[in-house]
């Protein structure tokens, strides 16, 4: 496995998406590494040589992406802010709640976790 930003990328995917394994790299900046570098986008990581491994590794350090760490810090920081202003969207999310608006009547069940049966409620459907 090769180690990228401080991440194994798997072997057998083809490179553009080995390099998404990496937090802050998806699929448009992986395709844009590759045509910068001249890699061939058909090519494994198994089937590249450690030179362009190191051209890799070096555009990924010098080209200003925020990857990995930096980027988790900062989203954090971020919500962070949010939670300390208490604005509506630092509400939403210190109460788990979806941040953008979305309904919450019915759905919303990623943010909400899973339905609380209420006392005293019957269940609603066909009789």
């Amino acid at each position: 496995m090769a180690r990228i930003a401080g991440v194994n990328v798997p072997d057998k995917k083809r490179v553009p998406i080995a390099l998404t394994y990496i937090h802050g790299i998806g699929r448009t900046t992986a395709f844009r590494i590759c045509a910068i570098l001249g890699i061939d986008v058909s090519l494994r990581m198994a089937e590249i040589d450690e030179d362009t491994l190191n051209r890799i590794r070096a555009e990924i350090d010098q080209d200003d992406y925020k990857i990995e760490g930096d980027l988790r810090r900062d989203t954090s920081m971020n919500i962070k802010r949010l939670l300390d202003m208490k604005c509506y969207r630092g509400l939403r999310h210190r109460s788990g709640l979806p941040v953008r608006g979305q309904r919450t009547k019915t759905n919303a069940r990623t943010r909400k976790g899973p339905a609380k049966p209420i006392a005293g409620k019957k269940p609603v459907g066909k009789h």
